[in-house]
């Protein structure tokens, strides 16, 4: 019965793999550029690579090096956290129906969906000889060891590279750019990224690049629920 497992477990990452391959490439260039962030800040290399797998939110650990070197507000940080992270709740609300009745692997697969794995999941059904649960185990384990990876690599080189440091954190919005480039070159999702980006400018046109996050996902939210339900009548 062991071994049954650990030869699933070998299908399934070999399997799952390949589909992590462009995250491998984002997550080590994006993480090695918040080690060294970290780093320049007085961070040490365990400091950074503990953010990176307890928080293991990419875009609000950037986020944070400011808050880190500040004045600590709680208010602040905490409505920053919600505004940069609400958009898991939808990711969340998505995945109920894959994540169902996986056991308590599942806890781990929630906590560590992110915009890549999600889009990975979201996208993509394991081979006919794969077990689901591995399967999406894999996908997620693999991502969350890449952040990590790219992490300690940035802390390790930061300590020995000195440079101007500025436009690193563009690194996470170009990641977003290609996800997003990659789920609409498939024809069922043009619509919804369509949908997307028109509640997105509305949002920022309404209430400004500081206050955009939340207003653009209950936009986002409340159209693509009314266009699912027309498509059901």
């Amino acid at each position: 019965m062991k071994n049954e497992k650990i030869e699933q477990f070998k299908l399934s990452l070999k399997a799952a793999f390949p589909h992590t391959l462009p995250v491998l490439t984002g997550f080590l260039v994006l993480g090695m550029a918040y080690g060294v962030l970290m780093q320049t800040k007085g961070y040490s290399a365990i400091w950074a690579v503990l953010m990176s797998a307890i928080a293991f939110c990419g875009s609000m650990q950037f986020v944070a090096i400011t808050l880190l070197t500040t004045a600590f507000d709680p208010f602040q940080a905490f409505f920053l956290s919600l505004m940069v992270n609400a958009r898991h709740i939808f990711y969340g609300l998505a995945m109920l129906d894959k994540y169902k009745g996986l056991g308590k692997v599942k806890n781990f697969l929630i906590y560590t969906l992110c915009d890549e794995t999600f889009s990975i999941t979201s996208s993509v059904n394991p081979p006919e000889n794969c077990d689901l649960k591995s399967f999406y185990f894999c996908i997620s384990f693999l991502d969350y060891i890449y952040w990590i990876g790219g992490t300690l690599l940035g802390s390790i080189l930061g300590t020995f590279i000195a440079f101007n440091t500025a436009g690193l954190d563009f690194a996470l919005t170009a990641l977003f750019v290609v996800l997003f480039i990659e789920q609409i070159r498939i024809k069922e999702n043009r619509i919804a990224g369509c949908i997307g980006l028109g509640c997105t400018l509305l949002s920022l046109f309404l209430f400004g690049e500081n206050n955009l996050v939340i207003p653009a996902m209950g936009f986002i939210l409340t159209l693509l629920l009314v266009r699912r339900k027309i498509i059901c009548h």
